[in-house]
């Protein structure tokens, strides 16, 4: 290291010790435990370790793709993932593209905590409103489907129900969350673009359609290319949480077959090979997108 190089950090001292608690963070917690997807080329026993576990190569990966269970667990996810991109993901550019019009900033800011809040709470506490809501016995929705003089739905119990109520929650926990980035980015746009479309002669909606949604674009596809590795993360605890004997058929998805045989039946190896199938998927959408918002001729992530 030269002299200049040691000055240089040296005089910055201080910026790169507020740097370290998060390259420790994701060195500890991120980088370390990939060395645990080796367990899913062996027959790994706790009590003889990484080093010592028996290799078994591909095994893992033959059983999961050989299981009856594969193809509805790969439905299941990919509609999941589905329809959380296609209902969720617009949500909060919307939202976004709403709270920007507000001129009233007392009103916004109000708008904005209401919207903000429903993201710090658990969602134990979500299903627990949802089972409130609709469950048969006593739920607001049925009463009030009854006193409407219809017949009760058991929306809890139905198949058909599950998707939208899973939807339904996301979309009310996370929306005004996700609008925070897309504010953030509204922020930056030039407003003398915006007087020079009123010159122009462009109404609200023409000065959203091609000034905002423009100044945006960027973020928005960078936002979806990182989406995209989250594909199939369809959420384990609000799935886990809403799932029963009578929906499972269409509930189980990858994340919760990973606990209940991992965690509940101890195939520790078996399970790390579908996570480890989830990230290559992951991945190879990450990779695939962002080639193609290059060839669009946007920044993408790298």
């Amino acid at each position: 290291m030269s002299f200049t190089s040691g000055s240089r950090l040296f005089k910055n001292r201080w910026i790169y010790a507020m740097l370290l608690p998060g390259v420790v963070y994701f060195a500890v917690f991120k980088y370390l435990p990939m060395w645990g997807v080796l367990i899913a080329f062996q027959d790994y026993q706790p009590f003889l370790g990484f080093l010592n576990s028996p290799w078994v190569g591909m095994k893992h990966f033959e059983r999961f793709f050989a299981e009856p269970a594969f193809w509805m667990l790969f439905r299941n996810t990919l509609l999941m993932a589905l329809y959380n991109l296609l209902f969720f993901f617009p949500l909060p550019i919307l939202i976004a593209l709403l709270l920007n019009e507000l001129r009233s900033k007392w009103f916004k800011n109000v708008v904005q905590s209401f919207l903000y809040v429903p993201h710090f709470i658990s969602w134990v506490v979500v299903v627990g409103i949802a089972y409130i809501f609709f469950t048969t016995e006593g739920g607001l929705i049925n009463e009030l489907i009854v006193s409407l003089g219809g017949s009760k739905i058991s929306f809890l119990m139905s198949q058909e129900w599950f998707r939208p109520l899973i939807v339904s929650e996301m979309i009310w926990k996370e929306t005004g969350w996700g609008t925070i980035i897309f504010l953030a980015a509204l922020a930056g746009v030039d407003m003398q673009l915006y007087e020079a479309a009123r010159i122009d002669g462009a109404g609200r909606f023409r000065q959203i359609w091609h000034v905002t949604l423009p100044a945006i674009r960027t973020t928005i596809v960078i936002l979806l290319i990182l989406r995209l590795g989250h594909f199939l993360d369809t959420g384990f605890e609000q799935i886990y949480l809403m799932m029963n004997a009578m929906n499972r058929e269409v509930a189980e998805v990858f994340d919760t077959y990973v606990y209940n045989a991992g965690i509940l039946q101890g195939q520790f190896s078996y399970t790390t090979a579908v996570g480890l199938f989830k990230s290559v998927v992951g991945l190879i959408l990450v990779v695939s997108a962002n080639h193609l918002a290059r060839k669009a001729g946007e920044e993408g992530i790298y």
